[in-house]
C-alpha cells in the first residue's frame, strides 16, 4: 500500500515531503526513542511517533522508511519541514494518539 493510500483511507494530514507519498508501506513501527528507531525499525515502514525535530527525518531517512506519522496534533518544526522536503520523506499528522492510531494502521495494513 502507498502512502497516499493511507493518508486518504485514515484521514490523515500531508505536512510536507510530498514527493514521497508513492513510497510503499510494508508495515508500521511505534516508537519516541530515536536509538530504538535506528536499531530496530525497518526499510518501508511508517514511523508512528511524537518527535517532531529534524533528527526524526534524518533516521527516517537512513532507515529508508516509507514515512512519519505525527499523533496528537504534533506539527513539525520548521528544520523539519525543509528536512523532510529535502529528502522526499511524507511527515503526516492525526489528532489521534499512537495507540489509536497504530490499530487502525495495523487493521488497513494486515
Amino acid at each position: 500500500m502507498k502512502v497516499s493510500d493511507l493518508v486518504n483511507k485514515l484521514q490523515l494530514k500531508v505536512f510536507c515531503g510530498e514527493a514521497g507519498l508513492n513510497n510503499e508501506v510494508t508495515g508500521g513501527y511505534v516508537s519516541d526513542l530515536l536509538s530504538d528507531v535506528m536499531g530496530n525499525a525497518s526499510e518501508g515502514e511508517l514511523w508512528v511517533t511524537l518527535q517532531t525535530h529534524q533528527n526524526v527525518i534524518a533516521i527516517a531517512s537512513l532507515k529508508e522508511l516509507a514515512a512519519v506519522l505525527l499523533v496528537k496534533e504534533f506539527e513539525p518544526d520548521e528544520e523539519s519541514v525543509k528536512y523532510s522536503n529535502e529528502e522526499g520523506i511524507p511527515v503526516l499528522g492525526t489528532s489521534l494518539g499512537a495507540f489509536e492510531i497504530s490499530g487502525k494502521l495495523y487493521n488497513v495494513l494486515k
